[in-house]
């Protein structure tokens, strides 16, 4: 059993990255919490899956954003863009707060909201990505980045079906005051971090579009790099059903909010289930084609989800495909931080939270909204599903480097302040 559960001693040995990691989680908690309760809100003053859906053009700026986030990472320091953008966050859900329990019942607040949400969030997420390998030594990385996936899928787990019960006792207004109090967990963390200046003294190091270029290029000049973001890229546009969730439930599940919330929690769940045995996937080394069979049965979990009028099997494809992602998010940070020189490691993450944060689930909402008002919830859910298999095929075959990277032969790039960021 030892050999199969996570390996903790990031957390025992590295305190600024057990309170970094610890107080996230908290603020993470609340954040679910935040997006069910959205979710929930434009569909009960709707009635549309397109409006449900309508929330990913709020990741449009995020484009460019995000990768203005991820050169202002490589170029400043990272803790104190970490806080700034985290007190911007909180503010966020303070105001949305304050339009719940004011009853406005109109929808652009919400977009208005969520879209400066999503701003901030892009501003902010390549520092937290690119901060890890300054916490941790490279021995402890994959383990680091496990510890970090499975307290995201406790998160998952937990938030969703907590959403549900507050929303069903006091209303989803609350979901949103909770998730503005939380905040306080990731600040503290954050605040005791130790300063993060950029990689080397960085003397004539000054942001610039070029420097947005410069890690372009280099996810362009890296195969291996540019297949594992187009796996994920694939997962979250063609395969994301959140969209579809509050349709679905009315219409095969009854509708009751607690349900809604079960559904979210059932990916969760099986996230939870594989974050929890992550033993062997930190030892494996074959990252690459189990980024490619991760995304294959993720696909397979949500078609079976869009097709089935049964709550047990709906549960259990969705439990599927959690516990599919989380084998994939673990081997794509792992690649990302491994593969990346700490002073292109902002502009890489960013592009990394663009599309499995941000823009990929976005447009992934768009995609299996537009597809559902065309059609219907379920034809964009299987039809989804299938199609991300096809695409996951695709890129294994038009990049065999990929499937063949192992970690054990990858030369791991250099990272200057470990200790200095360990010790705190």
């Amino acid at each position: 059993m030892r050999s199969l559960l996570p390996d903790l001693s990031p957390l025992a040995e590295h305190r600024a990255y057990r309170r970094l990691v610890l107080g996230g989680m908290l603020s993470s908690l609340g954040g679910s919490m935040t997006t069910f309760a959205i979710t929930l809100q434009i569909w009960d003053l709707t009635r549309s899956s397109f409006a449900v859906g309508a929330i990913g053009f709020t990741c449009l700026p995020v484009l460019f954003v995000g990768l203005v986030g991820g050169s202002v990472a490589d170029h400043m320091d990272r803790r104190m863009l970490l806080l700034v953008t985290s007190i911007g966050a909180c503010a966020v859900s303070a105001l949305l707060a304050v339009q719940a329990y004011g009853g406005f019942g109109q929808l652009w607040p919400l977009y208005l909201l969520v879209t400066v949400s999503q701003l901030t969030g892009a501003l902010g997420a390549p520092a937290r990505r690119a901060i890890l390998p300054r916490l941790v030594p490279p021995r402890r990385l994959p383990a680091a980045v496990a510890l970090q996936t499975l307290t995201g899928r406790t998160v998952m787990l937990i938030g969703p079906a907590l959403a549900g019960l507050v929303s069903g006792a006091w209303g989803l207004k609350a979901c949103y005051l909770i998730d503005a109090v939380s905040f306080a967990g990731a600040l503290y963390g954050q605040f005791r971090l130790p300063a993060m200046p950029p990689a080397g003294d960085g003397t004539g190091r000054r942001f610039s579009m070029s420097s947005i270029a410069e890690g372009l290029g280099y996810i362009r000049g890296t195969p291996v790099l540019l297949a594992a973001l187009l796996t994920d890229l694939d997962a979250m546009l063609l395969g994301l059903p959140v969209a579809l969730f509050p349709a679905l439930n009315a219409e095969h599940f009854g509708g009751r909010p607690q349900t809604l919330g079960l559904l979210t929690t059932a990916v969760g769940l099986g996230g939870m289930l594989t974050a929890v045995l992550s033993g062997p996937a930190a030892r494996m080394s074959r990252h690459g084609l189990g980024m490619l069979a991760g995304t294959a049965l993720w696909g397979a979990g949500i078609a079976v989800f869009g097709f089935t009028r049964s709550l047990p099997l709906a549960l259990l494809g969705l439990a599927v495909a959690g516990a599919a992602d989380t084998l994939t998010v673990t081997f794509r940070s792992s690649m990302v931080q491994v593969i990346t020189p700490d002073e292109l490691r902002g502009r890489v993450s960013s592009v990394e939270y663009i599309i499995g944060a941000s823009a990929g689930g976005g447009l992934g909402n768009i995609e299996s909204g537009s597809v559902a008002a065309l059609t219907s919830p379920v034809f964009s859910a299987v039809a989804g599903g299938i199609a991300c298999i096809a695409v996951t095929i695709v890129i294994g075959l038009a990049v065999p480097a990929f499937a063949r990277y192992d970690a054990r032969a990858a030369k791991p790039a250099e990272d200057p302040t470990t200790v200095t960021a360990s010790a705190s």
